[in-house]
């Protein structure tokens, strides 16, 4: 029987254990842990990941500072914004939320978030820790993977991994982790990306004991691409012509063949936003000396 990876529970879980410590330490150290959330522009999609996140801050007591800016903003303003949010002390975490509108230099945004407050786990001194193994702020979709795979007791020490796609967001940090040290990572990995000759692809998959699709095509990964009892990780998220959410892979045809599969949507979607608070508290604990 396929287990299902269920990440909109295992979210609600993670969350409920970080209320239980956000009450405790606010009472202990004077205040609560504070989030800075950066919107630019009226992108629809990242107006409802905002309102999530939000949502989710209020749930655990964690502060949610919103900055919703004008598509028309300047690199300058918004640069003087993330100063501003380096040096406020109750700001732990800075979040910029993505896409940014054209015209803006994402990389040179990023760069200046403080490494000690940087949320999403996008600076490069923390992607630098993270290819060396050192603690650091972990970026939230793959760091999510992980502890869906850690609390539902997936082991993946000595599997072969492939992971379609190599985003500085997904693909390459989640390369990283699963060929790290522990539980659930020590995999032998293989990263399947756009210059992978399209013949081969298929072939590579089916060798995988763990399948992490982060292509960002609807309903890419199909079902013969799938060896029987493998996991599979989907970390898309479409909504096609008749309005239905589906994942990068063929979900209703791999799901009896697969081991374990997350569903589209409730799979990674809501461990990428637990995560984030996870990075938040990580950052509170550091400043407030918890």
């Amino acid at each position: 029987m396929t287990l299902i990876l269920d990440g909109k529970a295992t979210a609600a879980a993670i969350r409920s254990e970080l209320a239980a410590q956000v009450a405790e330490l606010s009472a202990r150290r004077g205040r609560p842990p504070g989030l800075a959330v950066i919107l630019v522009g009226e992108d629809p999609a990242s107006q409802v990941y905002v309102r999530n996140k939000e949502k989710d801050c209020a749930e655990v007591g964690i502060v949610s500072f919103p900055h919703r800016l004008g598509a028309g903003i300047s690199q300058e303003a918004l640069e003087t914004l993330i100063r501003t949010l380096n040096a406020d002390p109750a700001v732990d975490g800075i979040l910029v939320q993505l896409p940014l509108p054209k015209g803006l230099d994402k990389q040179a945004v990023l760069d200046l978030i403080a490494p000690e407050k940087d949320a999403d786990g996008f600076h490069p001194v923390n992607v630098g820790r993270l290819a060396l193994g050192l603690p650091c702020f972990r970026p939230c979709t793959p760091a999510g993977v992980v502890e869906l795979l850690k609390r539902h007791n997936i082991v993946t020490r000595g599997m072969r991994a492939v992971v379609i796609g190599r985003s500085n967001i997904v693909g390459r940090p989640m390369s990283i982790l699963l060929s790290g040290y522990g539980e659930q990572a020590d995999a032998t990995v293989t990263v399947v990306h756009t210059k992978t000759p399209k013949d081969q692809i298929p072939a590579i998959c089916r060798q995988a004991d763990l399948l992490v699709a982060a292509a960002g095509v609807p309903r890419y990964v199909q079902a013969d691409w799938v060896k029987e009892g493998a996991v599979v990780v989907d970390v898309g998220m479409h909504r096609t012509e008749d309005g239905k959410l589906c994942g990068d892979c063929d979900y209703a045809a791999m799901k009896d063949k697969a081991a374990a599969i997350t569903p589209v949507p409730g799979g990674v979607g809501p461990m990428t936003r637990a995560m984030l608070l996870v990075n938040t508290m990580q950052a509170y604990r550091a400043n407030v000396g918890a």
